[in-house]
């Protein structure tokens, strides 16, 4: 659910998901998420009219408030990176990080019109951005990715991207591309990362990944053929473990983490 412009009722409690810059504003005590009544939160009542509600949990709203590039001065707050955040939170926090950034990602992106260069305005019953110049109107972005976990017997084919931190390695991923199927775009990226082909493709579920804007459809294949070759820039390394010698993995929050997971079951 996102609601923009929600009617603010001062009294009730809330999640405040106060975004700066690629940061996340938390209490400097203990790390947390800000929560209470507005009254509480008096630093970011100048952003009443931008407010989006994101979800909710337990029982208590979520709001999204964007200050841009405004940094706080606070001995009480301090900031923590979005994306160290979400990795540290659970699977229903996860979810609603994930929608907030992007939804502030949209709004920064979309004040003015792509097409003739006026100022945008939002659209109050739903998530779009209006231009009342040309009638243009723009909804948040959604990016489809594939990503795969591949099974060869009792191996499982896992790979270090360049992004990868602490050796980490996991499941190969990618961008669809105009005019393709989403089994296309599984064949052609592992090919193009690794130098293998893969068969018998079975699709395993989805996760919205906000970086940017992805939505990640999760498959589980088949080695087919080929000798893993990788180019050295985009996926640095790629090998086949067992299960009782895996390098760093992703956690099971993560979709990754979870065809890998789902994976190792099949190897048993």
């Amino acid at each position: 659910m996102m609601i923009y412009n929600p009617d603010i009722k001062t009294t009730e409690h809330a999640h405040w998901l106060v975004v700066s810059g690629s940061h996340l504003v938390i209490n400097a005590i203990d790390n947390s998420l800000i929560e209470g009544t507005w009254e509480k939160v008096p630093f970011i009542h100048e952003y009443r009219n931008e407010l989006v509600q994101v979800g909710e949990i337990d029982g208590k709203p979520c709001y999204l408030v964007d200050m841009g590039s405004e940094q706080i001065e606070s001995d009480e707050l301090t900031t923590l990176n979005l994306r160290a955040m979400m990795m540290q939170m659970g699977v229903d926090w996860f979810s609603i990080l994930a929608r907030a950034w992007q939804v502030a990602l949209f709004l920064r992106t979309h004040r003015f019109c792509g097409q003739c260069g006026s100022r945008m305005e939002h659209v109050g019953w739903e998530m779009a951005m209006q231009c009342h110049t040309c009638s243009h109107r723009c909804y948040p972005r959604v990016s489809p990715c594939i990503i795969v976990a591949i099974r060869d017997g009792e191996r499982i084919l896992l790979a270090q991207g360049r992004n990868h931190k602490n050796e980490m390695h996991s499941t190969l991923a990618g961008f669809v591309e105009s005019g393709e199927s989403l089994e296309e775009a599984v064949h052609r990226e592992v090919f193009e990362e690794v130098g293998v082909k893969v068969k018998n493709l079975e699709y395993f579920s989805s996760q919205p990944w906000p970086f940017p804007h992805s939505l990640m459809v999760g498959f589980l294949a088949e080695y087919d053929s080929g000798d893993i070759q990788v180019d050295g820039d985009e996926i640095l390394r790629a090998d086949w473990f067992t299960a009782d010698n895996l390098p760093n993995i992703p956690p099971t929050f993560s979709i990754a983490g979870q065809l890998i997971q789902e994976t190792l079951k099949k190897m048993k």
